[in-house]
């Protein structure tokens, strides 16, 4: 135990005293790829406490929703799975269904089937938010080290230049700093690009799970079940 911390303080020195030996462009280019790596894991946390939310109060609102004796019900206690997108899915088409008197003809039907799309597609839209930001930080960290590789490179040959001999001493502190910037922009990339395929995939789950929710609601509403029940045949 106390091997392994005496370790990390060194590794800690260590770090602490190869960013403070590094140039005034590698320090730009780290202090870049850090506001890129703190906002990448703000939305990464948030984002898996809302997916998280999302899916426990989808399953809770649709056993709710099943056991319904009317969709009044449902409306009744909705708020408390708010939450889920299956609820504003849901608030969506009830609201339509009840300007259509609660007994809607064909064009009152569609209507109804429309007013579900659009509250899934906001609600994809939703889950979707700040995404794009984890997809840039995959994308761009790489390159932005990369620039920092390149720059500590020319340090090095020139370090290499000024000393006239080919010393470990004279191409050190450029490899250092082209080496840093490369793990930094890679750190910064690999758990946003990690994150966005996982959270994909979720939200897709999620909007698979709403379209279903949405057929279910539909099916209750043309078999005229708004009064007799949810759950209703």
């Amino acid at each position: 135990m106390i091997s392994l911390f005496v370790l990390a303080i060194y590794l800690q020195t260590g770090l602490g005293n190869l960013l403070a030996n590094t140039g005034a462009v590698a320090q730009v280019v780290l202090g870049i790829l850090l506001v890129f790596s703190i906002f990448s894991w703000a939305i990464i946390l948030s984002k898996w406490s809302m997916l998280r939310r999302a899916r426990a109060q989808s399953s809770r609102f649709l056993r709710a929703f099943r056991k319904a004796a009317r969709l009044q019900d449902v409306a009744a206690v909705a708020e408390q799975f708010k939450p889920s997108p299956l609820v504003a899915v849901f608030e969506t088409a009830y609201d339509e269904l009840r300007r259509t008197g609660g007994a809607p003809g064909p064009r009152g039907f569609t209507s109804v089937q429309r007013a579900a799309q659009i509250g899934s597609s906001e609600e994809l839209t939703r889950l979707e938010r700040r995404l794009p930001w984890l997809a840039t930080t995959g994308a761009v960290t790489p390159f932005i080290g990369l620039f920092g590789t390149v720059w500590g490179i020319i340090d090095a040959f020139q370090g290499l230049g000024n000393a006239g001999a080919a010393t470990l001493r004279a191409v050190a502190p450029g490899i250092s700093e082209a080496l840093i910037t490369t793990a930094a922009g890679l750190a910064a990339a690999i758990p946003a690009v990690i994150a966005y395929n996982q959270f994909q995939q979720s939200i897709r789950e999620i909007g698979a799970r709403m379209d279903d929710f949405s057929l279910e609601f539909l099916n209750i509403v043309e078999r005229g079940s708004t009064q007799t029940g949810a759950g209703a045949d």
